[in-house]
């Protein structure tokens, strides 16, 4: 039955607590896990720091005792068992709120089987567990990242990756749309075409394009003349105008590389919280104007650019590696 009490709520939405995942696999880090796990960090304390509960994952003794020497006291330290850190894919989702919250939980098989890790397939159960959530498996395979809604029933979507024959070969477009609406109470979907350039998630949209407030939706406009995504950006800014949501521009940080390769580089990666919003910057010269763009959008929160580049060469940003709980 599709009622508000088993919607996703949007992520504006007041939280009980933000789940934060701590890298610890040093092979999937290309030799910079030790920044990446300060970045996480410094993440984790700005949440903590506004007054909301945050609750950081870590795989292990060893990786306890490291997190526990870069984050203040108002961190929890959760001791878990997962692959990679990008809890808004192998994390629960909530639906309704109060007391009609309840978890979905949905196939994860690796972004398209590219990384199979032990424990991504369990964690977003034992996530749920952990804080008393009712929980229910849906039959496909869906990443949190893959989605973002604006808390009355539509949600943004990229065709790239929800119709990737990697995901649910045997589902079309309508079957997705029932099964969005069946699962987290969707009822609208804007289809966007594909996501950036690069991006192994196969085009997650919540790098590419972010509800703001109900049916207004950010977008990176491109910077420089270089800039790879500027096709991108333009069709998904098409898309949206046609369907009818308000589009507000936010700068890119053009063209980041890295030994020769663009990198999927986004400041519509940011984390909005109870009192904050996060935005990962990357040394660009444009970061400045990023945040700035971003916390024009959310006059009540305060809103900070956190260096994200260490992260970001694990294969993700700050929201990817991150799940809220509503309250």
């Amino acid at each position: 039955m599709n009622t508000t009490t088993g919607r996703m709520p949007a992520e504006w939405h007041a939280q009980d607590l933000l789940w934060i995942g701590f890298p610890h696999l040093a092979e999937e880090w290309s030799g910079v896990i030790d920044r990446a796990q300060e970045q996480i960090a410094a993440f984790a304390n700005a949440v903590a720091e506004t007054g909301q509960a945050v609750r950081l994952i870590v795989r292990d003794p060893a990786n306890a005792a490291r997190a526990a020497a870069l984050v203040s006291g108002k961190v929890g330290l959760e001791q878990r068992v997962y692959g990679d850190v990008w809890l808004r894919d192998t994390g629960p989702l909530v639906v309704g709120q109060g007391a009609h919250r309840a978890a979905r939980l949905f196939g994860f098989n690796g972004w398209g089987g590219k990384y199979l890790m032990p424990g991504d397939q369990d964690i977003g159960a034992d996530l749920a567990a952990s804080v008393g959530l009712p929980a229910t498996r849906a039959d496909w395979v869906l990443e949190g990242g893959a989605l973002d809604g604006d808390g009355t029933g539509l949600v943004a979507t990229t065709e790239q990756c929800l119709l990737n024959p990697n995901r649910n070969p045997h589902l079309s477009r309508a079957d997705l749309e029932m099964r969005l609406a069946r699962d987290l109470g969707f009822d609208r979907v804007l289809w966007l075409g594909d996501g950036l350039i690069n991006d192994h998630t196969d085009g997650h949209v919540d790098n590419l394009a972010r509800f703001v407030a109900p049916g207004r939706l950010a977008l990176p406009r491109a910077t420089g003349a270089d800039d790879p995504n500027v096709a991108i950006y333009a069709d998904a800014a098409a898309r949206a105008h046609a369907f009818g949501v308000e589009v507000v521009e936010v700068p890119s940080p053009g063209r980041i590389e890295w030994d020769g390769m663009v990198q999927p580089a986004s400041y519509m990666n940011f984390v909005i919280t109870t009192h904050a919003v996060i935005v990962p910057v990357f040394g660009s010269p444009y970061d400045d104007d990023g945040v700035a763009a971003i916390a024009a959008l959310f006059p009540g929160r305060e809103t900070m650019g956190l260096m994200a580049d260490a992260v970001l060469a694990g294969g993700g940003g700050f929201h990817c590696s991150s799940q809220q709980v509503p309250v």
